[in-house]
């Protein structure tokens, strides 16, 4: 059995965690929700969701995958070194890595967007630009084992794209 982890912190957007949390069981993958502790975290409009396990708790290769989703959440995900390390180590073993809307910040603060084609929220494209990822601005964009995507209107295509490359 496949298993996905996605970064949770307070402040998540909630289409972006709720939807790709029950579309991956659904595909028949195993999730953990994963936040820099054990607990409850907010989301941006007060629905709640708990972490199955903190950073401190996983190791990369225990995982295929890592969805990272957007709201302000990325932001906070960002100041955490563990964080940033789990993501980093993903990415160089070859396990699928995404991230939607704000998402991408987090890949910025691991240093994995310079040179890869990537997409995300509008107003992270000068982000993304100046940490050296070439931006399309698509809705979806693949580059290898880097998946992100822009907004939640991109949540089924994204989904989609990565359902297929863990099967």
């Amino acid at each position: 059995m496949k298993k996905v982890d996605i970064l949770i912190e307070d402040y998540f957007d909630e289409r972006e965690l709720i939807y790709p949390y029950y579309r991956f069981i659904e595909a028949g993958f195993k999730v953990d929700l994963i936040g820099p502790k054990k607990g409850v975290f907010h989301g941006k409009s007060g629905y709640s969701m708990k972490a199955d396990k903190s950073i401190d708790e996983v190791k990369p290769e225990e995982y295929d995958a890592v969805y990272i989703p957007g709201g302000y959440a990325p932001d906070r995900l960002r100041r955490y070194d563990k964080i940033l390390e789990f993501v980093k180590k993903m990415y160089e073993s070859g396990k699928l890595v995404s991230a939607i809307c704000h998402g991408p910040w987090v890949l910025i603060s691991a240093g994995l967007v310079k040179g890869k084609r990537v997409t995300g929220f509008f107003a992270i494209k000068d982000d993304l630009i100046n940490a050296g990822a070439h931006y399309t601005g698509k809705k979806v964009e693949v580059d290898h084992n880097l998946i992100t995507a822009t907004d939640p209107t991109a949540l089924a295509e994204m989904l989609k794209k990565i359902i297929e490359l863990l099967k």
